[in-house]
């Protein structure tokens, strides 16, 4: 229990870093924690004339992996039918996947964003 609890703190406060660092970068958060039938998207943004859905990996510890090796084609399934049903209902034609790795150290942090993931 204690360790689930640990990890969604972590989580949600890389989502928060998440945002800032978009907001900083132009971006326009339209919507958090998104979530349908299909699965759940971290966050929903526009950038230009792109709707960018993001997944957010944090990590405080590089023992399990880099954050993006857990975006495995499960999760990516879940977050693409997640997607195809908000893009559905919102007619929207431009449309980008991006994965935000935060990594937190001591009293600082790293981010990095990989652009189109997948489609």
């Amino acid at each position: 229990m204690k360790s689930s609890f640990h990890n969604r703190n972590i989580g949600k406060i890389g989502e928060n870093i998440a945002c800032d660092y978009l907001i900083k970068n132009g971006y326009k958060i339209i919507c958090r924690n998104y979530r349908n039938r299909f699965g759940e998207i971290d966050i929903i943004a526009s950038f230009k004339n792109e709707v960018v859905f993001v997944e957010v990996k944090t990590r405080n510890s590089l023992r399990y992996g880099l954050p993006v090796e857990a975006v495995n084609t499960q999760k990516e399934k879940h977050i693409t039918n997640a997607c195809k049903l908000y893009v559905l209902k919102n007619h929207i034609k431009n449309i980008r996947f991006d994965i935000i790795e935060v990594y937190l150290f001591s009293n600082e942090y790293k981010i990095n964003q990989i652009k189109n993931v997948f489609f």
